[in-house]
């Protein structure tokens, strides 16, 4: 009795499947890409506008110095408290979110910093930060 041999068939990847997808996915890109141009060529008469300005950044903060004998400085300014109440207004009226950062001699009475702090809270200034250095760093 003769034995029947079979032959050994290798196994095959099917990538019918997988060509679908993938045909799929260009057809979908390339109309997607295809309305983005059309959307470009309507018929828009934008608006004028007289005078642009281009967006700035919001400025730097202030940095208000209160030395130990009560002086305020700014800006290189030595300023009265209501000097500084009006320049700390006018900073805010121009740009909402302007930034103070108090600087006081650490053997300063501490109203004087108050004062400082109650000023800004006049002006509406709703970021302060008080500065400090860390203890062992030098001095600037």
């Amino acid at each position: 009795m003769p034995l029947k041999v079979r032959e050994h068939e290798e196994p095959t990847l099917n990538l019918t499947p997988m060509i679908d997808v993938v045909f799929l996915l260009i057809i979908f890109f390339m109309v997607g890409a295809r309305f983005t141009e059309l959307e470009r060529e309507f018929d828009i008469n934008l608006p004028t506008v007289s005078e642009a300005r281009p967006l700035t950044n919001p400025p730097d903060r202030i940095e208000v110095n209160v030395f130990r004998n009560g002086r305020i400085k700014v800006a290189g300014q030595f300023l009265t408290i209501d000097e500084l109440n009006v320049r700390l207004q006018q900073a805010q009226q121009r740009y909402a979110d302007q930034a103070v950062m108090i600087r006081a001699d650490g053997n300063n009475a501490y109203q004087q910093v108050i004062d400082v702090l109650s000023i800004c809270e006049q002006a509406q200034i709703k970021h302060f930060t008080l500065a400090a250095r860390v203890e062992g760093e030098d001095p600037q």
